[in-house]
């Protein structure tokens, strides 16, 4: 799904749709998803601290969707991260 997601992103930063999001957000530029992905750490990070397991599922969702707008606005691709993971993993 995160794959798939990826591409959702991809797609609305080639062909905008109003009243999108993920729009909105690329339109703001890097230092409100750069906000956003902060944002949602802290709230990962709450929630592992002691909330219900389903919010730290639904906090890391925001968390990996704002990363995933963030890479894209950057212009990283998630197979240049899957490359360095398995980089490392080779260690």
């Amino acid at each position: 799904m995160i794959h798939e997601l990826f591409e959702i992103i991809l797609d609305r930063q080639r062909n905008p749709v109003e009243g999108s999001y993920t729009n909105q957000l690329l339109e703001a530029g890097y230092q409100r998803t750069a906000q956003k992905v902060g944002e949602e750490a802290v709230e990962v990070i709450i929630a592992a601290g002691g909330q219900e397991k389903q919010r730290l599922v639904e906090e890391s969702a925001d968390l990996l969707y704002h990363l995933l707008v963030l890479l894209a606005d950057q212009g990283v691709l998630l197979a240049e991260v899957e490359a360095e993971l398995k980089r490392r993993h080779k260690k």
